[in-house]
């Protein structure tokens, strides 16, 4: 009967996409609301779906968009990227103009976002479709060579393109940080954009889930010094959190 259940779940969600929870309920009338959070939490495992906010969406439905590579690591610290998420989207504010990139704790911030006017800058191909959901919303994907493993797009020309574009803010998902190396990423050209991103913006936030921390990738972008504000988890260890905070910058 449990397992049964389970199925027509992920094949509703399969169908429809995206569900929210109380879409569920309405679904399964006589299964409870924490034996459907459950089922999910087992779908998840099990790696047919992931969790949003008040919900879940298919795995094949981001595959649509994102290809088996991007949906791994979107489908990886769920957990701490839905929380860090959260917290990033409070700073939102109606009327911003704002970068975000195209990872994939990026993609569940565009999740987020509350559909309110304002002008967002991104150069990921999966959250520029997330973002292009919501009707109040001005998006504007960036061009240049597409990175297959993250779907984002990077080119030698993007100084040009931000020469007269605005942005107050920048969000940022880091893929590893050291505090030796910095805040890097696996692409070269993609760690070009970041340093121009970082130089445009007037503040920069960084998404850094707790699993990210002690791994080096090839190229940095940033440092500590250059941050304004970073996003975290619980999870994140309280002696590096303080050494965020001697920098000056602000934990969340």
């Amino acid at each position: 009967m449990k397992r049964e259940r389970i199925e027509d779940i992920a094949e509703l969600l399969d169908k429809r996409g995206k569900l929210s929870l109380e879409q569920l309920e309405e679904a399964f009338p006589n299964v409870s609301q924490m034996t459907l959070r459950r089922d999910l939490f087992q779908l998840e495992e099990e790696g047919k779906i992931i969790r949003v906010r008040s919900g879940a969406m298919s795995v094949k439905e981001l595959q649509k968009v994102s290809g088996e590579a991007y949906t791994k690591k979107a489908s990886t610290h769920t957990d701490e990227k839905i929380e860090i998420a959260q917290k990033a989207a409070t700073l939102i504010d109606e009327g911003s103009c704002v970068f975000l990139d195209g990872g994939t704790t990026a993609l569940y911030l565009a999740k987020e976002l509350p559909d309110v006017p304002c002008n967002v800058f991104t150069n990921g191909l999966a959250v520029a479709t997330e973002l292009a959901k919501k009707k109040n919303l001005n998006v504007n994907l960036l061009g240049g060579q597409l990175i297959k493993d993250n779907l984002t797009t990077a080119s030698s020309l993007s100084a040009l393109y931000f020469k007269d574009t605005n942005f107050e803010i920048a969000v940022i998902s880091t893929a590893a940080f050291t505090p030796e190396n910095g805040f890097s990423c696996s692409s070269q050209a993609e760690a070009d954009l970041l340093k121009l991103v970082r130089e445009k913006a007037k503040f920069l936030y960084m998404m850094l889930d707790s699993s990210k921390i002690g791994k080096i990738k090839p190229y940095t972008f940033a440092r500590l010094e250059d941050v304004n504000v970073l996003i975290t988890d619980d999870s994140f260890p309280v002696s590096l959190k303080n050494e965020f905070k001697k920098q000056n910058i602000v934990v969340m």
